[in-house]
């Protein structure tokens, strides 16, 4: 699986083709899908291009790329920075009417878990987002671990050199645990193409787009989000 991560927390300052209205998303979605990408992750934004999570927000978005985009599955972002208080956070995906097909949940961030069993109870894939070998091991002692949708191992904007030890712990815990879950392993900035080819190379789902880099392989600046995961489809073969 080549996933599209389309916007981020980006905004327009840093690249001129940054999706931000739900008509945005849907168009660049769309793009991104004839590229070669098989599920679509966003930030919604509300009607000033603020990230959110307010349930008017959320459906807005997901209709629109929805119907850009039929069958294709939808995912978004709960990261702390969208909305810092945890209760206020659980109340807004209560709240939800129109349900993503599945929500990144960040293993490190305060109240993960409680976050993730209320997705799940909502009926919502839960994609684990495990950023160190601690975070690998905190999940794993997590009772509901075998009911989470796909694991994301996500390295951060640094050279190979500093992370290549984390990631052969990482990959060691999972190979000694009992669970059988689709990994996507990706990067943003500067490990973002050595982690999409490492990917290939292990045979693991991967994504790419302008949440994860504003470059082509070559430190070429990218045109659009399509322009991104046309080369990641080709580097993937």
């Amino acid at each position: 699986m080549l996933k599209a991560a389309l916007n981020g927390n980006r905004t327009l300052s840093e690249h001129p083709r940054i999706p931000i209205t739900p008509q945005q998303l849907a168009q660049d979605a769309r793009a991104a899908v004839e590229a070669g990408a098989d599920a679509l992750h966003l930030h919604p934004r509300n009607a000033v291009g603020a990230e959110s999570l307010e349930a008017k927000d959320v459906a807005q978005v997901l209709e629109a790329v929805r119907a850009a985009c039929p069958g294709v599955p939808v995912g978004i972002s709960s990261g702390w920075w969208i909305l810092p208080d945890t209760e206020a956070r659980l109340a807004a995906v209560r709240a939800w009417t129109v349900l993503p097909d599945f929500v990144s949940v960040n293993w490190h961030e305060q109240q993960s878990p409680k976050l993730a069993e209320l997705l799940l109870e909502r009926g919502i894939g839960v994609e684990a987002g495990l950023w160190t070998a601690d975070e690998v091991r905190r999940f794993l002692d997590w009772p509901r671990r075998g009911e989470v949708l796909r694991l994301l191992l996500e390295l951060p904007d640094k050279p190979i050199r500093d992370y290549k030890a984390g990631l052969r712990e990482m990959f060691a815990l999972l190979d000694a645990s009992d669970l059988d879950k689709q990994v996507v392993l990706h990067g943003l900035g500067e490990s973002a193409w050595p982690l999409l080819r490492e990917a290939g190379r292990r045979g693991l789902s991967t994504r790419i787009g302008l949440e994860d880099t504003l470059l082509l392989p070559g430190d070429f600046a990218a045109t659009d989000n399509a322009e991104l995961v046309r080369v990641g489809r080709e580097m993937l073969g």
